[in-house]
């Protein structure tokens, strides 16, 4: 009897100290939590052609998404487009950089001129946004899905004003060409028919009739298109 009395008793015991046990092992997990992952920062150079136009709009662009694990360097006034690939290479040159794009149009350069710029981009490495015929073709594509059939680029500046103006906005696109605040906050704006981001509109619309002519026999035969979409894809991807 008193064996088994003895039995209980450390039974008993053992029973505690099994719940003590569980006890602890609940409130101490033997796991942890990573923390989040940043994303890696990445430096972008981005060598365009006008002067005020593509580098107002891509510094706009940093920092109206805050893009702090992004370094963007747009240069502007590199010149018509084999210059600018040639101006890509010798930034390049100075500094790491992560990703390389050159940012330029058709406008009235010969089409070999154009087409060669972009191979030599391509075999560069360089990510290439170019517009046929303009970059104002992608702003264009906040406002109005164009279906990239031909205009002329002396009626971008119009086209873009009868969307501004009554928000009294005003793009002088025959004179400074700057993009300032206030236009550049318009095409970040929802869209007042559907609601969606205008540059998301943009994006999509220009991947759109990118495909569109993917049978052209060549970039400078494929107007109106731009690729410009594809960087700031990219760019958008730190955010």
């Amino acid at each position: 009897m008193k064996n088994k009395r003895a039995e209980q008793i450390a039974q008993k015991k053992a029973h505690k100290a099994e719940l003590k046990n569980a006890k602890h092992r609940r409130a101490a997990p033997d796991f942890q939590i990573p923390p989040p992952e940043r994303p890696e920062r990445q430096r972008f150079l981005i060598v365009c052609e006008g002067l005020n136009t593509e580098p107002d709009y891509f510094n706009h662009l940093r920092r109206y998404f805050k893009l702090s694990a992004t370094e963007v360097i747009a240069v502007g006034g590199a010149g018509e487009t084999k210059r600018v690939v040639a101006r890509a290479k010798s930034e390049r040159a100075k500094s790491h950089f992560d990703h390389t794009w050159v940012v330029f149009d058709k406008d009235d350069f010969p089409a070999d001129n154009f087409d060669n710029a972009i191979h030599m981009a391509e075999n560069a490495g360089f990510g290439v946004a170019y517009s046929n015929q303009a970059f104002e073709y992608w702003l264009i594509l906040h406002f109005e899905d164009h279906q990239g059939g031909g205009m002329h680029r002396d009626l971008y500046n119009e086209k873009l004003n009868e969307y501004l103006n009554p928000y009294n906005v005003f793009y002088d696109g025959k004179g400074r060409k700057k993009i300032f605040s206030s236009f550049f906050n318009m095409l970040m704006e929802s869209d007042e028919v559907g609601r969606e981001k205008r540059i998301d509109l943009a994006m999509r619309r220009a991947e759109k009739v990118h495909a569109l002519h993917k049978n052209a026999a060549s970039p400078a035969s494929a107007e109106s298109s731009t690729t410009v979409y594809k960087l700031v894809q990219e760019l958008l991807k730190f955010v």
